[in-house]
Order: C-alpha cells, then structure tokens, then sequence
C-alpha cells in the first residue's frame, strides 16, 4: 500500500468555483492532488493534507463572505507516515489511524458556511444532524451509493437543507447543482446582508 484515500474526483469543487466565477465572484480553490485544472481566474491553493488544508483555508477566508466545502476531507489519517517503503516480512501490518481534525466544524466566522453531507444510510436525518452539529447555514446532500450520483461521477443527486427545510433536485451534471448551489448561496447572502 503506498497511499490511503477516497474516490472523490474534485469535480463538484471545481464545478462550484467555476460557478461562482462566472456570476463575478473572487474565488479561492483550495483543493487535494486532482486531475482538473484550477478555474482562471481563481486564486489557487494546492494542498496533500488535512493540517495543509487546514493552514490554507486560515489565509483564504480571511475577508471572505463564504465558505463552500466540498471537500471529502479523510476522517482519520496514519498516526505514523514511513518516508521509507515498509517491506514484506510475512507478517500481518497493524495501522493505527487517528481522527483528523473536523475542519468545517472548527472554522467559523462572519461568512455564510456550506458543506457536504456525503451519505450511504438515513441521508436527510444524516444530514440535517450535521448541519445543525456543525451550524451551517446550508448542506448538500447526496446518496453516495447511488450508480447516478456521487464520487468520481458526471452527475448528482443532491438535496438542499437549510433552517427552512429541504429542496430535492433531480438528476443533474455537477455544472448544474453547482449554478443551483450558487443560486441559493446568493439568496442567502442577500437576506444576511
């Protein structure tokens, strides 16, 4: 094994910067290796870690009046990293993991909160606990184990759940939840504003 990860793709991310770019925006993408290119025009912030990400997002929300997080961040990470290759010996390997820190829960600020509720099970009581634990103004959420929807995929299922309830959409390319997704992130910084 030479590497843990997830099969989020960054097009969802991608699709919402570029999204909000096109509606004039300033937008800062903080993103993990992908094989997209950053939006022009967007101020870029490549990171490999949850503590890096969590450094990048410290610089780019300052001033910032949104924070969209689409980011499928590792829940735990290695508690050790080898910088050397670790060679079979015939005997079992034991990996200890240890939680990452809960970014989108621990950054808050004077700014409209967004996140992503990526669920298998129970997807809108799932969803609406975290967006109340983590007291965000709204959350997408989306069935992961449907073949439509989800990680590494063209297209999403998504439904929008704020203090006033739920929104379902259909069956949309990620460029579309991305223009709905700003649509209501617009609305929602008019009515703070």
């Amino acid at each position: 094994m030479r590497f843990l990860g997830n099969r989020s793709s960054g097009k969802m991310g991608y699709a919402i910067a570029q999204a909000l770019l096109r509606r004039g925006a300033r937008v800062k993408l903080i993103s993990a290796p992908s094989a997209l290119l950053p939006p022009s025009g967007s101020e870029f912030f490549p990171v490999e870690t949850a503590q890096e990400m969590a450094e990048a997002m410290d610089k780019a929300l300052k001033g910032a009046s949104a924070l969209v997080m689409a980011a499928a961040v590792a829940d735990y990470r290695p508690i050790e990293v080898s910088s050397r290759k670790i060679k079979k010996n015939g005997e079992n390997l034991c990996l200890e993991l240890v939680p990452n820190p809960d970014l989108l829960a621990s950054f808050r600020g004077d700014y409209l909160r967004v996140g992503f509720a990526a669920e298998s099970e129970e997807l809108l009581p799932n969803a609406e606990k975290k967006r109340l634990r983590k007291n965000l103004d709204l959350i997408v959420a989306n069935d992961i184990t449907r073949s439509d929807s989800g990680f590494d995929r063209d297209t999403n299922k998504v439904f929008f759940l704020d203090a006033g309830g739920s929104e379902e959409l259909p069956v949309l390319t990620k460029q579309e939840v991305a223009e709905r997704l700003v649509d209501r992130l617009t609305s929602l910084l008019r009515a703070k504003a």
